[in-house]
């Protein structure tokens, strides 16, 4: 059997065929049987986060199957989650055999390759576990689609925090106007040290809408002194309560019911700000001492 083995690669080398030795060919059969085990479950999209050699592309296309290569692990996994599959990182089970269950597979109404631009892109539609969307971002350069995206994922966070409070408070500093009015009056009622805290707190809280009169190119004060007239009017007149609305419109220059005019932001995020805020200014108020490096003493002396 060695001789014959030895002989064999003499033949090979003298003909200028490369060896080929009865283990590759095993290899082989067992990729192929992997294979054929994923399709027998009736998977026709597969997608892997590796490589997938040409000689395994063969077996895929004559089974009329889709096979991706390279997939980037985080779409896999938002993929699976959409169409109820199973990222599954081996073909072994606790038996020490190698299976596929078809419990596995994720289900969709179509996956199609489209060329949109200048990219080839995979497009899954109608995942059955749960809906799910993509949003393509298109423009001139990297940088700008870059900015796009950013914009884009402050939006989400902005909707995701909605969900998650479940209320949505009137935004362009009508807030921050109304507790500054509320905690105004609110301090007059004591008569003890605390009257001046509460005060420097509710006056502090005008930042917010003086800040975006000032980034919007508007006349602060003016704009500021017509929002705490308008918020006044709604804490102490019954008949204005749906004056508590009222805030900054930064077009326009001018003061409006921002509830009508679907400006809106977070509750959770409001109550968030204002507890850091406050927190910040405790801890910077505990400091009661402060520690100064001496100066180094001038040298007298002067060179001749």
């Amino acid at each position: 059997m060695n001789s014959g083995i030895k002989l064999y690669f003499v033949i090979c080398k003298y003909v200028g065929c490369p060896p080929v030795l009865p283990f590759l060919f095993r290899e082989s059969d067992i990729t192929k049987e992997r294979i054929q085990k994923i399709l027998a479950a009736g998977a026709n999209v597969i997608l892997t986060t590796g490589g997938i050699d040409d000689l395994c592309l063969k077996y895929f296309v004559e089974a009329g199957a889709m096979a991706v290569r390279r997939c980037k692990k985080q779409d896999l996994k938002r993929i699976a989650k959409a169409t109820g599959a199973q990222f599954l990182p081996s073909l072994a089970n606790l038996e020490g055999e190698e299976s596929f269950d078809a419990s596995m597979l994720g289900e969709a109404e179509e996956v199609t390759q489209e060329r949109i631009c200048d990219d080839e892109l995979i497009l899954i539609k109608g995942p059955k576990a749960r809906s799910a969307a993509s949003i393509i971002l298109r423009g001139a350069n990297d940088y700008y689609v870059d900015e796009m995206e950013r914009s884009i994922h402050d939006s989400l966070c902005v909707v995701k925090r909605v969900l998650e409070s479940k209320s949505v408070v009137p935004g362009g500093g009508a807030v921050e106007a109304a507790l500054s009015i509320y905690l105004e009056n609110f301090a007059t009622s004591l008569s003890s040290r605390e009257q001046l805290a509460i005060a420097e707190y509710a006056k502090s809280l005008l930042v917010i809408p003086k800040t975006l009169a000032v980034n919007a190119a508007k006349d602060a004060s003016d704009l500021v002194s017509k929002l705490r007239a308008y918020h006044n009017s709604s804490q102490t007149k019954p008949e204005h309560a749906d004056l508590k609305w009222v805030g900054l419109d930064l077009y326009e220059g001018t003061v409006r019911n921002n509830k009508k005019a679907g400006v809106l932001e977070p509750a959770i995020s409001k109550i968030k700000s204002l507890k850091f805020a406050t927190e910040a200014a405790i801890t910077i108020l505990r400091i009661d001492d402060l520690i100064k490096l001496a100066p180094e003493p001038k040298d007298s002396r002067h060179d001749d």
